[in-house]
């Protein structure tokens, strides 16, 4: 298995910015969302179950899974957040694993928004959190999903605070300017994975 960096952070930290930049140096990305997504192709076993389970509202009028009508559901029934999760998690990790005995680069970026929440930092040789402060994130949200800033607070509220983040981090990148900014510290932290890869590899 490559050596692996999981890449967290809050929303509207900048985390899709920072792991382009990471994959513009070389590092190969593994994607816990784009996973996520692929799971419940229409076709697919999962899909299938949800559909089973919820019923045909479930799904938009091209046949793909109806996201927001799901979260609604899950929302409103954390018993139906647990199936779905028993349903999900098993078939993300195969993916995942299925994807880092695949790679070719020295090390891959594991992209995991949910890192913290769902226990997975252990999984990785390191931790790398996007940090900004939350009225940076409250702000970067409205205007990227078009959502009231209550919206965007009940968003910030469902997932782990910036505490617990930085206290399971081994590396930080302060995301809080624009996306130049933290460009030096990519470079950096690349290059410090590169040595730490090696040095594994011996």
């Amino acid at each position: 298995m490559p050596f692996t960096v999981a890449l967290t952070g809050g929303i509207g930290s900048g985390k899709s910015t920072i792991a382009n930049a990471f994959a513009a140096l070389g590092a190969e990305i593994i994607d816990a969302d784009s996973i996520a997504r692929e799971v419940v192709e229409p076709g697919t076993p999962a899909l299938q179950a949800i559909v089973k389970r919820h019923g045909e509202s479930i799904l938009t009028a091209e046949g793909t899974l109806y996201r927001a009508r799901l979260r609604e559901i899950i929302f409103q029934q954390p018993q139906e957040k647990n199936w779905l999760n028993q349903l999900l998690h098993p078939l993300i990790n195969a993916r995942t694993q299925q994807l880092k005995a695949l790679t070719t680069s020295p090390y891959v970026l594991w992209v995991v928004p949910l890192l913290v929440e769902n226990g997975l930092q252990h999984q990785a040789n390191r931790v790398l959190v996007v940090d900004v402060d939350e009225a940076t994130q409250l702000q970067r949200t409205q205007q990227r999903d078009g959502i009231s800033l209550a919206q965007a607070q009940n968003i910030l509220a469902a997932q782990a605070s910036r505490q617990q983040r930085l206290a399971v981090a081994d590396d930080i990148i302060d995301n809080s300017g624009t996306p130049d900014d933290a460009l030096p510290r990519v470079a950096e932290l690349h290059q410090r994975y590169l040595r730490l890869a090696a040095a594994e590899q011996d």
